[in-house]
């Protein structure tokens, strides 16, 4: 029997516009500050980065002066936030020179990387994959893409989130062990990356839990907020 029917193509907002950017993959660099591989128990020497991935429908779009709220997720009593630069990719190509790296971004965003931090601590330490702490539904909050053309890119300014008002992380982008163009470099040598992608950069120290009626509030100098709100 031949079973036919089209899915929806996950999407993420641009500011400034009624165009959307159709998301293919969503690609997550791990333990990408000092202080953060230190807050979790590793040497933050700078070893090549790491890659994991989240599927495109776990995206939740966060217009702008919105606050969005997603559900408590199932089997964990530690969901953690996890506050990021996200870049996006305009631009096919695979080993791409650290040089050619930024010609390849479409734009930057603020985003969330929501982890159960208690499943991807027990599946790491059993050496068995994260996807269970790491790729579930709505666990990538995005504010709107800001374009390269209005923005310009982004390798400095504060990058931070609060838990209901008060502190959690707050950093500075120049911080990031491996820089945006290194990143984009390191990666396309393991994918032929494409228009669609999303590279959420990693988090700084200070990750924590949130609780139902909590209100995530982040941003990233020059790129703007988010607000989620936990249900």
């Amino acid at each position: 029997m031949r079973i036919e029917f089209t899915l929806p193509t996950p999407t993420v907002l641009i500011q400034g516009s009624d165009s959307v950017f159709p998301v293919r993959r969503i690609y997550c660099v791990g333990r990408n500050y000092a202080a953060h591989a230190r807050e979790m128990g590793f040497d933050p020497n700078r070893e090549p980065p790491f890659f994991f991935c989240k599927p495109a429908d776990a995206i939740v779009n966060v217009p702008a002066g919105t606050t969005v709220e997603v559900p408590y997720p199932p089997r964990t009593s530690e969901y953690h936030h996890e506050i990021e630069l996200v870049v996006a990719i305009g631009r096919a190509g695979s080993d791409i020179a650290v040089e050619d790296a930024l010609d390849h971004v479409f734009g930057y965003a603020v985003g969330l990387d929501m982890t159960r931090r208690d499943l991807q601590l027990a599946l790491r330490d059993k050496g068995r994959p994260w996807e269970l702490g790491k790729a579930f539904d709505q666990s990538a909050p995005i504010a709107p893409l800001r374009r390269v053309s209005e923005v310009g890119h982004i390798d400095r300014g504060a990058l931070w989130v609060q838990i209901n008002g008060e502190d959690r992380q707050r950093t500075d982008l120049s911080k990031l062990i491996w820089s945006v163009p290194e990143i984009i470099a390191n990666l396309s040598t393991y994918f032929e990356l494409q228009p669609g992608d999303l590279i959420y950069t990693g988090t700084p120290e200070g990750v924590g839990p949130v609780h139902r009626g909590d209100t995530m509030t982040g941003g990233i100098a020059g790129l703007g907020e988010l607000s989620v709100k936990v249900r």
